[in-house]
């Protein structure tokens, strides 16, 4: 009997550790599918691998500072209501397409190729909820046009 007390206690140990473990886990994937974004165009699904950024710091920094950004990765910012926004490209080392995006996901407008440490207002010229920005060109590429979607967890479909 005395050998049978330290093996519960050893396997309630690693219960234990393996509950904690997914408790600590839980969030990260509860947040996994926020970074996985598709374009829907004329010429097909493109999906891409995004930062999504919703606080107003980190909406501040966006890709500053950045040196690269892979062909199919970029940075959606959520605005968390529809409103005319506007970004400029003061500390950003790289050319960046910026498209902005209303609310149900609709691309409005559609900037290409915004010119590195350039401080020239790019106005969404409508209000939107997010702005997606994509490495330099990507969007002509693409064949990114103003009138197609944005599939994210973040944005709601309307028909």
């Amino acid at each position: 009997m005395s050998s049978f007390l330290p093996r519960i206690l050893s396997a309630v140990r690693r219960f234990g550790v393996l509950l904690a473990m997914l408790i600590g886990l839980a969030p990260l994937a509860a947040c996994s599918s926020d970074d996985r974004l598709v374009i829907q165009t004329a010429t097909g699904a493109h999906p891409f691998t995004v930062e999504v950024v919703d606080t107003p710091a980190e909406r501040q920094k966006g890709l500053m500072f950045r040196q690269s950004l892979d062909k199919d990765a970029g940075m959606l910012f959520d605005f968390q209501r529809e409103q005319e926004t506007s970004f400029w490209m003061q500390n950003t080392f790289i050319p960046l397409d910026m498209l902005f995006i209303s609310a149900d996901g609709i691309i409005k407008t559609v900037h290409v190729n915004a010119k590195p440490h350039d401080t020239t207002s790019i106005s969404s010229q409508v209000p939107v909820q997010f702005v997606l920005e994509i490495p330099g060109g990507r969007s002509l590429e693409l064949g990114v046009k103003p009138g197609d979607r944005i599939e994210h967890p973040r944005i709601k479909k309307t028909n």
